[in-house]
């Protein structure tokens, strides 16, 4: 399995990305939202985390292999739990991929049946489907910290753990749900700093506290 491609990207398509690596080039199937952080990356070196799976009906005989590329592996990660949803497969996932995780994550979340049923290929049964089997699963892609788009800048899955870890710690202290996500959220996104542990990052809500 080809979990990461490193290359130039030579070409950029509505839905695909073309990588240069040495005398190869790949072909990575692409979400809206990826395509949209690699416009200025043309002729730069740039790194996918991928999933490859064999597209087409067997019973055809028509089998091809394809590569999905994402920017870090939250989104990966996230993608992937997207199509464990019934009626969601690959194909409507990377269409309804238009928006960043972190807003698609909080809709589910949150219920909102409506955000979810206007994102292509997406209605509002299967975004039912969508809530009902993802909401709890969520929380951890909807703290994502909202930052400027960087496709090469930092560990997008050790920021996640971080958040992550700092929402279940404040949670067990006694902080409600909507609560943690505020305080975490008001020192994530206020803050360019990239914290190396849940305890900095708590240490540094708890600062933003006395001063508010």
């Amino acid at each position: 399995m080809i979990v990461k491609i490193t290359g130039k990207l030579v070409a950029l398509f509505d839905a695909r990305a073309i990588l240069e690596v040495g005398a190869f080039e790949y072909e990575a199937l692409i979400p809206e939202y990826t395509r949209r952080q690699l416009q200025t990356e043309l002729q730069n070196k740039v790194s996918l985390h991928t999933i490859d799976y064999i597209d087409g009906n067997p019973t055809q005989g028509k089998l091809t292999p394809r590569l999905i590329g994402f920017l870090t592996e939250v989104e990966r990660e996230f993608f992937e739990l997207f199509c464990s949803v019934d009626g969601v497969g690959s194909k409507k996932a990377l269409r309804a991929m238009i928006r960043p995780v972190r807003e698609i994550a909080s809709a589910i979340e949150e219920q909102d049946v409506k955000f979810l049923s206007q994102l292509p290929g997406i209605g509002p049964a299967t975004a039912e489907r969508i809530v009902a089997k993802l909401r709890r699963k969520v929380p951890k892609f909807a703290l994502m910290a909202a930052r400027p788009n960087d496709p090469q800048g930092g560990d997008g899955g050790q920021e996640l753990d971080v958040v992550s870890e700092t929402f279940e710690a404040l949670v067990s202290l006694g902080h409600s749900e909507t609560e943690a996500r505020r305080m975490i959220d008001a020192v994530v996104e206020g803050s360019r700093k990239k914290f190396k542990d849940s305890s900095e990052l708590i240490q540094a809500i708890y600062v933003n506290n006395r001063q508010s």
